[in-house]
Formats: C-alpha cells, sequence, structure tokens
C-alpha cells in the first residue's frame, strides 16, 4: 500500500517536472506575441477617470480569465479531434484584429482620433466604460487564442495531461503578467504624486517626472497598441494563410507582416463601411 502510495507521488513529482519543463518552452515561444498583447490591452485600459482605471481594469482582468477558461479547453479538443478548424479560426481573429488597426489609423488620418491621454483629462465621463470593456475582452479573446495556439503547438508531442497543464500555466501567466504591468502603468502617476511628498533625496524628482511621463506614455501606448495590432495580424496572416508567405518570401518578415495586414484590413473596412452606407 506504501509503495503505490510513494509510486504515485514519484508519478506526480515527474508529471509536473514535465509541466514545469513544456511551460518553460511555450512562455518562450508566445514571448512575442506578450509582448504585443501587453501593448494593445494598455492601450485599451488607458483614458478613463483616475478613479475608474482600476475598477475598469478588474473588469477586463476578470473577462480575460473567462476567455482563458472558454479557450484552453475548446483548443485542447479541437487539436486531439479536428485539428483542420485551428487556422481558419486564427485566420478569422486576424482579419479583426486587422481590421481594428486599420480603423484606427484611418480615424487618426481624418482628424477624428483624439489622444487618449487629451480623453482621460479632459472628458472622462463621457467615456463609455462597458462598451470599451467589452471591446478590450474581445480583442484579449482574438490574442488569448494565438497565444493558447502557440503554446499547445510547442507541446504537441507531449501527454495530453502535460498538454492541458502546461497550457493553463502559460495561459494564467500571460492574464497576471500582462494586467498586472498593466495596472502598474496605469497608476504611474499616483506613484509619482506620492513620491512628491517623500523626504528622500531624489524622490520629488522621480515623481514630478513620473507625473510628466504618464501622458507621453499614454499617447506612445496607443501608437504601439496600433502597431501591435498590425503585426499580430500579419504574422497570423504570412504563417497561416496558403500562398502568403510564398509571395512575400523575399521580403523583411516584419515587412510582409505590415503589408498583409494592412491589404486585409482596409480590405475589412471597406466592407463594413460599406455594409454601414447601404443601411
Amino acid at each position: 500500500m506504501a509503495t503505490g502510495f510513494f509510486a504515485l507521488l514519484d508519478d506526480i513529482a515527474l508529471l509536473m517536472d514535465d509541466v514545469a519543463s513544456m511551460s518553460k518552452v511555450a512562455t518562450k515561444k508566445t514571448a512575442g506575441i506578450l509582448g504585443d498583447d501587453l501593448a494593445v490591452n494598455a492601450e485599451k485600459a488607458v483614458g478613463f477617470k483616475a478613479s475608474r482605471e482600476l475598477p475598469v481594469l478588474w473588469a477586463i482582468v476578470k473577462g480575460s480569465f473567462l476567455n482563458k477558461v472558454i479557450i484552453v479547453p475548446i483548443a485542447l479538443l479541437l487539436s486531439a479531434f479536428a485539428a483542420w478548424v485551428i487556422e481558419p479560426i486564427l485566420v478569422m481573429g486576424g482579419l479583426f484584429l486587422a481590421y481594428e488597426g486599420v480603423e484606427k489609423i484611418w480615424h487618426h488620418l481624418r482628424g477624428r482620433a483624439r489622444p487618449a491621454a487629451q480623453e482621460r483629462v479632459q472628458a472622462p465621463a463621457v467615456l463609455d466604460e462597458k462598451q470599451k470593456i467589452r471591446s478590450a475582452v474581445l480583442v484579449d479573446f482574438i490574442l488569448s487564442v494565438e497565444i493558447v495556439i502557440i503554446a499547445l503547438g510547442s507541446v504537441a508531442e507531449a501527454e495530453l495531461a502535460v498538454q492541458a497543464l502546461s497550457v493553463s500555466v502559460v495561459a494564467v501567466l500571460a492574464t497576471i503578467g500582462v494586467y498586472g504591468l498593466v495596472a502598474l502603468i496605469v497608476r504611474m502617476d499616483d506613484a509619482g504624486l506620492a513620491m512628491m511628498t517623500w523626504k528622500a533625496p531624489g524622490a520629488p524628482k522621480v515623481g514630478r517626472f513620473l507625473v510628466r511621463a504618464l501622458p507621453v506614455l499614454i499617447k506612445g501606448i496607443g501608437a504601439i497598441g496600433t502597431a501591435a495590432l498590425i503585426l499580430v495580424a500579419g504574422g497570423i496572416f504570412v504563417h497561416h494563410v496558403p500562398g502568403v508567405h510564398e509571395l512575400f518570401h523575399a521580403w523583411p518578415m516584419w515587412l510582409a507582416e505590415v503589408v498583409a495586414a494592412l491589404a486585409a484590413g482596409a480590405g475589412a473596412l471597406a466592407a463594413v463601411e460599406g455594409i454601414r452606407s447601404f443601411r
């Protein structure tokens, strides 16, 4: 009886060791998309009255965890029984991201977009929190699909239990890591204000720098978030749409991704605007 118990503990230890090893590999594979995820979600989380930033961010975090709870088991089932469905899902997600990115660029070029920092200072009350939260959770869902699929692909040769646990670990770490950093960004000015009252040498100067840097950082995040949408979408098209990689094989990868995403996003935007005009 005792022998069987210790054998079970040994099996669990081996399983956890495999999970730790596979999770490390999967995390490295998804590092790039996590950087894009941070930029996109930071841009989505700013633009609110200071007292509403953390409640709104918490609502997005809960939506992100729910996304992972939905995506991980479905991805595992599809990988096991209908692997052919995964790539079309990725491409549809990429089309949505490309549309969002191109729409932002188009509105900016037409002078219809206001900097997030200006919205935060001048008109926080008019922002539709629920709409922005829904938009952030939807974008998070698309990016989460990409993260989970890449993580799953990196552990595809492992046993099902190891796959499930490894992908779950990556999903949880991605959510905590990304939104933890977003929370630090959106509260940077409050930290700066607090430091301005400290007596420690240099603290007030650092505090003033943080307060002054936040509007610039917010504007930069908006631009980086849009670029991230384009690059993530382009990466999906180049790697998962037949013929696209061959079409741009002589181009630098980043340029191929940008052109593919802008072309797809412009087509989607034209279709949406055409439907709106027809209505």
